[in-house]
């Protein structure tokens, strides 16, 4: 791991400090490739544009700092199913955000507001692709990751069906959520740092009973569970919800908790095996993905290098852009 380190810190030091140019080619890709490093000024359409992001983000993290965990599945939710169009803003019956493996998603009202904003300011011109972009990658810096490169000039998407919704589930083997992220474009490296994005945030309590009652259909829970964390976990999430009662939530991170701060002791919980989900305890069963929870958990600094090069090039992912798209007035509505 001692060459993935020199590598990582060279490529992220690239991507921060060198101009334009470099820092496309460092943190290449060919949908990256299509974007621009401040497309707004550059093209003198909206120059205060992610001044203005960021000003609304500061505002709404003051009041609530889950906006952060929020804005993140949003963006996953948006870039993992046809790629980063905002498709999953749109309302509708059949639309994205209304497919089953989207409930609960949240944020929306934010990118409405910031939405409003620009649109007073620069009518017409900053889509809401761009916005969640970059409202994610300035809330996340808030809960204390770095404010990593978002190259912008992505359009929105016109298209939004839930048919095409394949976000996989938490229960996913270790392959077939491989298999996935590579579909997408994403190394191994890319998986195990962005499921480090759980180190915040809550899920429901269906995606987690299997793995404490009954895994692998065999009516006991999964053997690798640390036994202190199983009977925690139990209290939080019983086997079957009271006839009325709202399925209950739970912190993927209980150290981080309500503060939703952006920690490596996601990767420290797993090693210990305490993962709150299937999906991330896995890393631990892949030669690869153990070593990097392994220096994630030594690591803080690793872990927030990686983290940046892997979200600015998941917000890269089939990117629409020059007359591809719409730039839409209202994120819910093409117009």
């Amino acid at each position: 791991m001692v060459l993935y380190q020199v590598f990582l810190a060279a490529v992220v030091v690239g991507a921060f400090t060198l101009g334009p140019e470099m820092a496309e080619a460092v943190t290449m890709g060919p949908s990256l490739q299509k974007l621009t490093w401040h497309y707004y000024k550059v093209y003198n359409t909206c120059e205060n544009a992610e001044n203005f992001v960021r000003h609304q983000v500061e505002t709404f993290y003051k009041n609530d700092k889950s906006i952060t965990p929020k804005l993140l599945r949003l963006l996953y939710s948006d870039c993992f199913v046809s790629g980063c169009d905002a498709s999953i803003l749109l309302e509708g019956p059949n639309s994205e955000r209304m497919a089953q493996q989207n409930r609960g998603l949240g944020a929306f009202v934010i990118i409405d507001k910031i939405k409003i904003v620009l649109e007073q300011r620069c009518p017409g011109v900053v889509s809401c692709a761009d916005i969640l972009n970059l409202a994610t990658r300035d809330a996340v810096h808030l809960a204390g990751a770095p404010s990593y490169p978002v190259f912008t000039g992505r359009r929105d998407g016109l298209m939004s069906d839930r048919r095409t919704v394949d976000l996989p589930l938490p229960s996913i083997s270790w392959e077939e959520a491989m298999a996935y992220f590579q579909s997408r474009g994403l190394s191994v490296l890319d998986m195990a740092t962005l499921l480090g994005s759980h180190s915040m945030g809550r899920t429901h309590c269906s995606y987690v009973v299997d793995r404490l009652y009954n895994f692998n259909k065999t009516g006991k829970p999964n053997p690798t569970i640390s036994k202190s964390f199983l009977s925690e976990m139990a209290k939080q999430c019983p086997s079957r919800a009271r006839k009325g009662q709202t399925e209950p939530l739970v912190y993927l991170n209980p150290d981080s908790g309500s503060s939703h701060n952006f920690t490596s002791s996601y990767y420290s919980r797993i090693l210990s095996n305490k993962s709150v989900l299937e999906v991330d305890q896995q890393l631990l069963y892949n030669d690869a993905t153990k070593q990097i929870s392994k220096e994630f958990s030594e690591s803080f600094e690793d872990f927030r290098k990686s983290f940046a090069l892997s979200m600015s090039k998941m917000g890269a992912i089939n990117v629409l852009t020059k007359n591809e798209g719409e730039i839409r007035r209202d994120c819910r509505r093409r117009n």
